[in-house]
């Protein structure tokens, strides 16, 4: 009897271990995409300075290749192997378009012009104020409320952001303040971007959200080009190699893992892991372009940073999921 008892037990162990390591595996794969994401993501003002220190690329021209090339590639992907995500209603094509205008067009062109104005590390600081704006923006638009919370967060944001644009040196601020509204408003129209996002997400399929969202986002664009500038495409071909980089890798690509992170992670962990795109562009430009921040510009990263991380992590403790 005693010995049927062992035999349960260990059984019982064994098919406890056997699960637990069944789900753990999904567990790590999904960090691992999302670390992937977050890398590719961190790789965006390495190749947009490249395009525009090598290649004398403009921010308008740099947004609009982005859009466009990643548009064409998404595109005949879905026209080969989901034609279905590619349909398309009159009663959509609105809801694109606004997408299209700030969540690709308007952002893409503030951010690049962030990044060149100021430094890669600046701007992606700069940037992950989003989920301050965030915040704010379901309380005057949702009516959400607006705690104590909240409010710590978010002032912690913005005073991380004037450390980084480096308000307490009013002669450095005063050459620089036009980057650094860029980069607010990087961090302004990710936010919306966020805002749209979560909302089209209910009626569309990510992919459909996301080719359209490219498609009207270059036609926007499209009306600033400068032909000259175009013409580079043609003249040094291995420009080709760095718009490709930068439609595979951190637009697509980075979409792509991340959504597989989604999948079987939380979304708040996703959003905490995926803070570590400003620590690795970082470190990037401090290898590749030899950027350095000042003391108190480090503080204010810090203050930024930790101000999403709270912002990420849910105030009632999260419920077990059914998958």
């Amino acid at each position: 009897m005693e010995k049927q008892k062992l035999v349960h037990r260990l059984t019982r162990s064994k098919r406890n271990g056997i699960l637990a390591v069944t789900m753990t595996q999904p567990t790590a794969r999904g960090y691992f995409f999302v670390v992937l994401a977050a890398c590719l993501w961190a790789f965006l003002g390495l190749l947009f300075r490249r395009l525009h220190d090598h290649y004398g690329l403009s921010a308008l021209t740099i947004a609009f290749l982005r859009a466009g090339v990643s548009f064409a590639i998404l595109f005949c992907l879905l026209a080969l192997v989901r034609r279905d995500l590619l349909r398309l209603t009159r009663r959509s094509v609105t809801l694109f378009m606004l997408y299209g205008l700030v969540g690709i067009a308007a952002f893409y062109f503030v951010y690049i012009q962030a990044t060149i104005t100021t430094s890669v590390t600046t701007a992606v600081v700069l940037l992950y104020t989003a989920p301050a704006f965030v915040a704010l923006i379901a309380w005057r638009v949702w009516g959400e409320p607006l705690s104590a919370r909240k409010t710590t967060a978010v002032g912690f944001a913005f005073i991380g952001c004037a450390l980084v644009a480096r308000a307490y040196d009013p002669t450095q601020l005063s050459l620089n303040w036009v980057g650094v509204l860029f980069g607010v408003g990087a961090g302004f129209t990710y936010a919306l971007f966020t805002v749209f996002s979560k909302s089209g997400l209910r009626r569309f399929s990510l992919w459909t959200l996301l080719v359209y969202e490219l498609c009207f986002g270059a036609l926007f664009l499209l009306p600033f080009q400068n032909a000259s500038e175009l013409a580079i495409l043609g003249q040094r071909p291995d420009v080709w190699i760095f718009v490709l980089a930068l439609a595979l890798g951190p637009t697509l690509g980075a979409i792509a893992a991340f959504s597989l992170g989604l999948r079987v992670l939380p979304a708040s962990n996703v959003s905490i892991v995926a803070t570590i795109e400003p620590v690795v562009a970082s470190a990037l430009a401090f290898i590749v372009l030899g950027e350095r921040l000042e003391g108190l510009q480090i503080v204010g990263g810090m203050l930024v940073l930790g101000a999403a991380l709270w912002l990420s992590v849910p105030t009632e403790p999260l419920r077990q999921s059914s998958r």
